[in-house]
């Protein structure tokens, strides 16, 4: 019939691309095949390679300071993750304003007074947002922070965050899957994974 051999013909270019990016190789012809398989869907999960060795980054000293501390390449932001209760970043200046474009005029900061952001945070169980916290909470307590390299993820304690040269520094709760990623040009909430 004429009206079913351009959905045939579409049908089979349809299968014949999707193939084509399939990593896995099959032997069926490629008529019996209806979904793509489960596998090829899994690689949106990063990868255990572009792990670094969380224990590397794990500064404890008491109770309030204990974290895992790493700073950006540039050396212009310094990072913690505070196990199981948050994630963030801040200026390596640690005053001042976070210098994030479209970052609100002032916060509320713990004392329930208008500060202006300094931080960039995520919680457990809270949403990503900006904050302004004292620059002791950022700073490792002993020696210098060693420097997450571009392109590797730093998870740990509940927590999961990278740096890309592309996008910036990310991170995220493993949680609940909220996060941030941030540079000086802006900041959106949520988590933007390694290439």
């Amino acid at each position: 019939m004429r009206g079913s051999r351009p959905l045939f013909v579409l049908g089979a270019a349809v299968v014949a691309l999707a193939g084509c990016s399939n990593p896995i190789v099959t032997t069926k012809e490629t008529s019996e095949q209806t979904a793509p398989p489960v596998a090829a869907t899994t690689s949106a999960r990063p990868s255990n390679d572009k792990l670094v060795n969380a224990f590397d980054f794990y500064t404890r000293t008491d109770d309030v300071r204990s974290g895992y501390y790493f700073a950006s390449p540039s050396g212009s932001w310094r990072c913690v993750i505070v196990p199981r209760t948050w994630a963030g970043c801040q200026s390596s200046s640690g005053t001042g304003r976070i210098g994030v474009t479209g970052a609100p005029d002032t916060v509320t900061d713990a004392d329930g007074q208008s500060a202006a952001p300094n931080s960039i945070v995520v919680g457990t169980q809270e949403d990503p947002q900006f904050a302004s916290l004292p620059a002791e909470q950022f700073k490792q307590p002993s020696g210098t922070p060693k420097t997450l390299p571009f392109n590797k993820i730093l998870a740990a304690a509940g927590f999961r965050c990278n740096i890309s040269q592309q996008t910036g520094i990310s991170c995220m709760s493993e949680q609940t899957g909220k996060g941030f990623t941030f540079s000086t040009t802006g900041a959106s909430w949520q988590y933007t994974d390694v290439p």
